[in-house]
């Protein structure tokens, strides 16, 4: 016990003081707490943000294709045979000239007969693009455009991760409170059926008196034990996305402080309805068709420089052994070197077809983007209307508990009083308990309705 209690302090320490103790033992989970621990253990929101780290380093490779590369090539030969610059009849004729002449032919067979047998050579290379039809420009912004997906991708994906965390606790503290409604129904029934037992001990009431009282009494234990069932699946349904041991001992709180969203939705819910522009402003999926349209554009100039003519200046230093700058010699010796390198397509049908499909593509997204804002704007006034309904099923649950709390409490002093029945205590217990629920049902929609709007406008 020692051993649990201090894990579960250590967690608390790493959570920052986000969760509580209550009771000296049992540890209270907030709403904030829970969405801080589950965007701290997602493994998706990790590899969302190594998604990031790719997309800024691939951003910053399309720059530098831009920039100019240098190269260094280096090779080695061994070759057969040497390289001979006259035949052998030629030697021949050279060695039957005068006495001059083969002092020349001497020196002259001495240069032709070099080794060439071992070549070895190597280029230091600066090659810089100057016109590659716009596609080096379009790479780099394509890669930019996509770096910044990557940043939406991930804030959608965080969106994703607190909206099912949200679902899992509200639907705990909705389950909680079933629980505790059905064990105050069931002590309802337990002292009503110890009441009818003496009223039968009494001979006021019959044996069919307390049968329909027990079932009534055995129906609402069953409901208990579901409701602790239920609990306890619930709760192990909010560890998960936390990602804390399905196991885990823990309380929630009924009630989070009000976020700072909480008085624009509900002054959304009433009137002050934001327009669809500012909406969709804020809207990560229409941010990331927006994105994708750049990144259609920038295919289509990708596609036409296909069709385009290439240019790139390049130079550098060559070297050699042997060489042939200052005659045929076995040593190394090398020179500088500059050019101009031009490429026209001339007959490049596959070019067309690209450009084409790129312009297709674009036209895409741009009909993509026109059918999420509808459907933005049709998801912004459902949400609308179900808080704005939610309300009302709250007031009026709120005024049924209140008549049903009456009837209940009339409905007790009338059976002690031997005016009704306990059929009729029971139906308004029933009552109670049924206007109770509906009070509980009604709070929890709205704080998911809330959840939902906020996802709904892009504040979330």
């Amino acid at each position: 016990m020692n051993k649990k209690i201090l894990i579960v302090s250590l967690l608390m320490i790493a959570a920052g003081g986000r969760w509580t103790v209550a009771n000296g033992q049992d540890t209270v989970w907030t709403l904030e707490g829970c969405r801080a621990h589950a965007l701290e253990a997602n493994k998706g929101l990790k590899v969302a943000d190594e998604k990031r780290t790719e997309a800024d380093a691939m951003e910053k490779v399309a720059l530098w294709q831009m920039l100019p590369k240098v190269s260094a090539n280096g090779a080695y030969l061994w070759m057969e045979k040497s390289v001979d610059l006259l035949s052998s009849e030629e030697q021949e004729r050279i060695e039957g000239v005068p006495l001059v002449g083969n002092l020349i032919a001497e020196r002259l067979a001495n240069v032709l007969a070099t080794d060439t047998r071992n070549v070895t050579a190597g280029a230091l290379t600066v090659t810089q693009p100057v016109f590659m039809g716009g596609k080096l420009w379009a790479l780099h912004k394509s890669a930019a455009l996509l770096k910044e997906l990557s940043g939406l991708e991930y804030d959608k994906k965080k969106e994703e991760i607190l909206t099912g965390v949200d679902e899992a606790y509200w639907q705990v503290v909705s389950v909680k409170h079933k629980k505790e409604l059905a064990e105050q129904y069931a002590a309802l029934l337990d002292t009503l059926t110890h009441d009818v037992e003496e009223l039968v001990a009494a001979e006021v009431a019959t044996k069919g008196d307390l049968t329909k009282v027990c079932v009534k009494r055995n129906e609402a234990q069953m409901n208990l034990t579901k409701a602790r069932n239920g609990l306890v699946l619930a709760k192990m349904l909010l560890a998960q996305r936390c990602g804390m041991p399905l196991e885990s001992e823990y309380d929630v709180s009924d009630r989070v402080a009000t976020q700072p969203n909480d008085s624009a939705t509900q002054s959304l819910s009433h009137s002050a309805t934001p327009t669809m522009d500012s909406v969709w402003a804020k809207r990560r999926e229409l941010r990331m068709l927006g994105i994708a349209d750049s990144v259609a554009m920038q295919g289509v100039t990708i596609a036409r420089s296909t069709l385009l003519p290439n240019i790139a200046v390049t130079g550098g230093y060559l070297m050699s052994n042997p060489h042939v700058t200052d005659g045929f010699q076995n040593e190394f010796k090398g020179m500088f070197f500059a050019g101009v390198v031009v490429n026209v397509p001339i007959l490049h049908p596959g070019g067309f077809y690209s450009l084409k499909a790129a312009k297709a593509k674009r036209r895409e997204t741009q009909w993509q983007m026109e059918e999420a804002k509808e459907m933005i704007e049709l998801q912004v006034k459902k949400v609308s209307y179900e808080l704005e309904l939610a309300e009302k099923k709250l007031a009026e649950a709120q005024s049924n508990l209140e008549n049903a709390e009456e009837n209940l409490r009339l409905a007790d002093e009338s059976f002690h009083a031997g005016v009704v029945s306990s059929s009729d205590l029971m139906a308004a217990q029933t009552a109670w308990m049924q206007a109770k629920s509906e009070v509980v049902d009604a709070e929890i929609e709205i704080e998911m309705s809330k959840v939902y709007l906020r996802q709904a406008l892009g504040e979330s």
